[in-house]
């Protein structure tokens, strides 16, 4: 395969990824729908569950200031793009990022899969006992999602363990299951790395890390209402756990690639 890639070429895939952008920023009535639940029954919610929800969120926090316990090891990933070959002295991640679109596509693509299988898998397991076993789930759920993410940065060049990068990360998290007006003020926020602007605006917005998590939280307004039937949780969280995990994984590498372009044609 060959790393030249024409201007053309890389601009009518960028039209595609500002395409994608213009569908987001309105969500499906099941979705919204799907919210309504979560005042009502955040109320009935066991205290242990908001205890869960609230280390959450402080995990998030650790992850954006110094990568907590979901950063990962980026050698592994490394090794796949460049198993056989010895160490040079260009850093991985601009090695990588000099590798042709495709080749990027591929790598995420098949991280989109496996983190959406492994995601159902959880939910299944952690559906068995009903709406207890959330307590479980909500952790559980977002370190895959933020693993799978680092590892889409990495797939186009990126270095999550950069703190300019988690923040990436976290935005593209919390993109994933905003509105209409959430997506719109992110899509401005992610436009700061697209021109180059890492600092400033993007980083100042690291007192707000809570609000993502509250928002992100939503998202499990339906999996509460049905995961208090137990057994019946089992069907519900694989699939609500897997169509969370591919909307996350979508959004991470269509904004990645679009960085990646942009720097490309520039």
């Amino acid at each position: 395969m060959t790393n030249i890639e024409t201007a053309d070429y890389l601009k009518s895939e960028l039209r595609l990824i500002e395409q994608w952008e213009h569908e987001q920023k309105d969500l499906f009535f099941w979705e919204k729908l799907g919210r309504l639940p979560f005042a009502l029954l955040d109320r009935i919610t066991p205290k242990f569950i908001q205890e869960k929800i609230g280390t959450a969120l402080d995990e998030l926090g650790s992850y954006v200031q110094n990568g907590g316990r979901y950063l990962i090891s980026k050698e592994q990933m490394y090794r796949k793009f460049f198993p056989n070959e010895a160490r040079d002295e260009l850093p991985a991640s601009d090695r990588i990022g000099q590798l042709p679109l495709g080749r990027m596509d591929e790598m995420a693509g098949s991280i989109i899969e496996s983190s959406s299988k492994t995601a159902a898998v959880q939910g299944a397991t952690t559906g068995i006992g009903g709406i207890f076993t959330l307590a479980i789930d909500i952790p559980l759920l977002l370190g895959i999602s933020l693993k799978a993410l680092q590892e889409i940065a990495i797939c186009y060049g990126y270095d999550p363990t950069d703190q300019s990068e988690r923040i990436f990360i976290v935005k593209c998290l919390q993109f994933s299951s905003s509105d209409i007006v959430g997506k719109k003020a992110i899509l401005e926020d992610l436009a700061a790395f697209h021109s180059g602007e890492k600092s400033g605006q993007v980083m100042s917005q690291l007192q707000g890390w809570r609000e993502v998590m509250f928002t992100y939280r939503d998202n499990f307004g339906w999996k509460k209402m049905f995961q208090m039937i137990p057994i019946a949780g089992i069907l519900f969280g694989a699939y609500l756990n897997r169509s969370t995990l591919q909307n996350v994984t979508e959004t991470g590498k269509m904004m990645y690639r679009k960085r990646r372009i942009l720097e490309k044609l520039n």
